[in-house]
């Protein structure tokens, strides 16, 4: 059968080894999949399946310094979840058996005990007996912390498999960020981490498992297998299986674009994340061990981890070229000779020879395939002049509605910011400060809190307008006081400080520093009062997720790196505020129903598609002020256009694109998903009407911030220009090098007559966004 396209040329950071113990692992292995019914009778697969699959070689690659019996048992983990894969596909995806597949799936979770005392149901099925056995053999050397998140990442890939199912019944190709987030969840990486702490006798302590650096890690890596898999496996896929979640195919839908187009900007993706993984481990994991205050055992096992997973990618590439699984190219069937066999001359995708001591051999190829999108990411000239916003026709399908106290909330806030002493001098800046009242009421917050929150009273009203007032004005103070400095340090701790401020229990708080301590301190009081511990404790995470994205912010400054686009997406939402202004409009409206409701994936996936709707809408807005005006990187058009290479009008289409899509995807879960999901929880009409008023504070979230967009005027040039002549000190310092700064230097910044950035030729994407 012809290749659909031509495999590119992946970066590969590091050398794939081999376990010596492959032959053991194959050969019980063998016997264990017979022992569970996998092989004949199965009715999925037979013994010759199995051995051309050859999981031995895919676990001695990825695992390549574990002894012999860990191998055998995590090659058998890895038996079972392809065999579960297959036996999904025949048993229940094929027929489109949604609710045979919803019940088979919820049951598998009752084979993996916290409690090894608790037993197991009696098996029904091969998969059933497999996870039993399994579960029962691994966890008694694992710690509990593990067996919850171990336990959580199976449920996640069995469960959203359902998700798959729906795709294919409706006919429905995901819109590339569901695509990345979902594929996390039913392609298994996450999984495949959890058995990395297990084969490598090193877990990640649970002090900082939950921390960013660990979720970037996990997340990079697991981006990485999976759009690996996704260009071998498009052929078996699309053309055989009739799959829909494939990232070349998503690719392709979303750019329409040629496979082959696709296929390379999947594997730029896959360089980008690959990338964002190592600048992970190589800057942010030093500072978050001292932070956590680690032992070095601990830190031991957290670098053998991260070891771990470098080993994983290197070694399930090398296994995707040589299975008969995948497209690879490297002979008639689709193999690549025998399992574990050196190939002398190479393989028809590469000529480079592989085999022990041949490692090194492809070395500048395979490292220089990542070096044009490495050089584009450190080398952007900030202060570029772009010129104004263009904006797009905005796809807005909910009307506005304003609230009547949006006078009188106006008055409020520009006298608490003055009360708080945001719209005072900085100490030891002169008669300098970041805002002053006028720049207040020009970014007008209290119009985006009248339309969020139409409904309020005019006492909420008033405390949301003071939240997006701290908000916004922390946004403009961290990089006019920290940003010129890079001083990191000094933003750790004051982020790290907010939460004292933000007490779960209501203690009394210290003295605040500050007009940003002392503005939390007054709105948590006035807030968190009347909410129960739950909600004291998701506001108080997401305030706290917003302050740790202007860290993030500041730590790519610091690197003069333009984000990966995956990492600002999801980073953009915190920086954003989003979940903290979405808790906000629930704040006074009941919540009975169940939690795990909220924490469900219909209901994340439709927070989550309206949280980068506003943020890219953000960026389209203020792609001049952030890019031409304050040097800033972290602006979605900029970075797509340092992604694709492409110019700003191509950059503008594909951001709009994309919002249009997330804007699809919020529509599609209101309208098929969360009746599901009612259906499935058994929620009578209150819960019902209760949730739908969720959707409706969402749908008010949505086009209040757009009108705020709209009529504020801290995005239109006229007013950024008398900014920057005037009272311009809230702009960041010009980085040393670039240009001048201090007193009378301001007019550096101003753009020469006539002049225009140089451009690059636009690629081929340009073609693929018009």
């Amino acid at each position: 059968m012809t290749q659909p396209f031509e495999l590119p040329d992946f970066y590969m950071a590091y050398p794939a080894r081999l376990n010596p113990h492959l032959r053991e692992a194959g050969e019980h292995s063998k016997k264990w999949a017979r022992g569970m019914g996998m092989l004949e009778g199965s009715g999925v697969w037979e013994e010759a399946d199995l051995d051309s699959h050859d999981y031995a070689l895919l676990c001695s690659y990825t695992h390549p310094d574990c002894d012999g019996p860990t191998l055998s048992l995590v090659t058998e983990w890895y038996v079972w979840v392809f065999f579960f894969d297959d036996h999904f596909l025949e048993v229940y995806k094929r027929p489109q058996d949604r609710a045979g597949g919803k019940a088979y799936l919820e049951r598998l979770a009752d084979f993996m005990p916290m409690d090894l005392a608790a037993g197991f149901p009696e098996p029904a099925n091969p998969v059933e007996a497999g996870l039993a056995d399994l579960w029962a053999r691994t966890v008694p050397s694992m710690s509990l912390a593990w067996r919850k998140r171990f336990a959580e990442s199976t449920e996640n890939l069995l469960n959203e498999s359902d998700w798959e199912l729906a795709n294919i019944n409706a006919h429905r190709i995901a819109n590339p960020v569901e695509y990345i987030d979902m594929r996390r969840k039913v392609g298994g990486a996450p999984w495949s981490a959890g058995l990395v702490e297990y084969a490598a006798g090193a877990e990640v302590p649970a002090e900082i498992a939950a921390s960013r650096p660990m979720r970037v890690l996990k997340d990079t890596f697991s981006d990485a297998v999976h759009l690996r898999n996704d260009l071998f496996s498009y052929q078996r896929e699309i053309e055989e299986e009739g799959e829909l979640s494939n990232g070349v195919l998503v690719l392709e839908t979303f750019l329409g674009c040629t496979t082959q187009e696709a296929a390379d900007a999947v594997n730029d993706l896959l360089t980008s994340r690959v990338q964002q993984f190592e600048n992970t481990a190589l800057t942010e994991l030093g500072p978050l061990f001292a932070e956590k205050g680690l032992t070095p055992r601990q830190c031991a096992d957290t670098l053998a981890y991260v070891k771990g997973l470098q080993d994983w990618q290197s070694g399930g590439h090398e296994w995707h070229m040589r299975s008969s699984r995948y497209m690879n190219g490297a002979s008639g069937d689709g193999g690549a000779g025998p399992a574990g066999a050196a190939l002398p001359g190479g393989t028809a995708f590469s000529m480079t020879p592989v085999g022990f001591g041949t490692s090194a051999a492809d070395i500048l190829r395979t490292i220089g395939a990542g070096r044009a999108a490495r050089a584009r990411r450190f080398s952007h000239v900030p202060f570029q002049h772009v010129g104004p916003s263009v904006l797009p026709d905005f796809r807005m399908p909910f009307p506005l509605a304003l609230s009547p106290h949006l006078e009188r909330a106006r008055e409020h806030a520009v006298e608490w910011a003055h009360r708080t002493g945001m719209l005072e001098p900085r100490p030891g800046a002169g008669r300098s400060g970041v805002w002053d009242e006028k720049r207040l009421r020009r970014i007008d917050p209290p119009l985006c809190a009248a339309g969020i929150r139409p409904d309020a009273t005019p006492e909420e009203l008033d405390l949301t307008s003071d939240w997006l007032t701290w908000g916004m004005y922390g946004g403009d103070c961290f990089p006019a006081i920290f940003g010129a400095g890079h001083d990191l340090a000094g933003v750790a701790v004051r982020s790290r400080r907010f939460s004292l401020f933000m007490p779960i229990d209501m203690a009394p708080t210290p003295p605040p520093a500050g007009a940003l301590e002392r503005g939390l301190a007054d709105l948590w009081a006035r807030t968190a009062g009347p909410m129960d511990v739950a909600e004291r404790q998701a506001l108080r995470a997401a305030v706290e997720e917003m302050t740790a994205s202007w860290l993030w912010e500041l730590a790519n400054r610091a690197q003069h790196r333009i984000p990966d686009p995956v990492d600002f997406i999801e980073t953009r939402r915190r920086a954003f505020g989003s979940a903290m202004t979405m808790s906000l409009c629930r704040t006074g409206h009941p919540r009975t129903a169940r939690p795990e409701i909220f924490r469900s994936g219909p209901m994340r996936s439709l927070e989550n598609a309206a949280q980068d709707y506003v943020s890219l809408l953000n960026d389209l807005f203020s792609h001049q002020k952030e890019v031409e005006f304050e040097g800033e990187i972290h602006n979605g058009v900029l970075v797509v256009r340092n992604f694709f290479d492409c110019d700003y009008r191509t950059a503008l289409t594909i951001v709009d694109d994309l919002m249009n899509s997330r804007m699809g995807q919020f529509q599609h879960v209101v309208a098929h998903e969360l009746p599901v999901l009612y259906d499935d929880f058994g929620l009578d009409a209150e819960a019902r009407r209760e949730l739908d008023g969720h959707v409706r504070d969402l749908e008010n979230w949505l086009s209040g911030i757009l009108n705020w967009h709209h009529h504020c005027k801290r995005y239109k040039e006229e007013e950024l220009i008398e900014d920057l002549t005037g009272r311009a000190s809230w702009l960041p310092p010009l980085p040393g090098g670039i240009g001048t700064s201090g007193i009378g230097t301001s007019a550096a910044r101003l753009r020469l007559p006539g002049w225009e950035p140089t451009r690059p030729a636009a690629p081929p994407v340009a073609r693929m966004a018009q």
